[in-house]
């Protein structure tokens, strides 16, 4: 798509994107509760939890990869 747009074109395609950018509202990281958030999901999460073997459909008579 921008090989068939004049260098006019996409600096202004560039500033309209950064306009909208500029107007996004922003809440500072020590307002946000994300580590909360994260810390909330940690039990449910298969790559820290793992998946039960009945409900991983990747696991197979094959055996497993096991990364050291």
């Amino acid at each position: 798509m921008a090989r068939d747009m004049s260098d006019k074109e996409i600096l202004k395609m560039e500033l309209d994107q950064l306009k909208k950018e500029v107007s996004t509202p922003r809440t500072p990281v020590s307002k946000c509760n994300t580590v909360n958030f994260v810390e909330g999901l940690l039990p449910n999460d298969p790559l820290i939890k793992g998946v039960p073997d009945d409900k991983n459909p990747y696991k197979g008579d094959k055996g497993g990869c096991i990364i050291t």
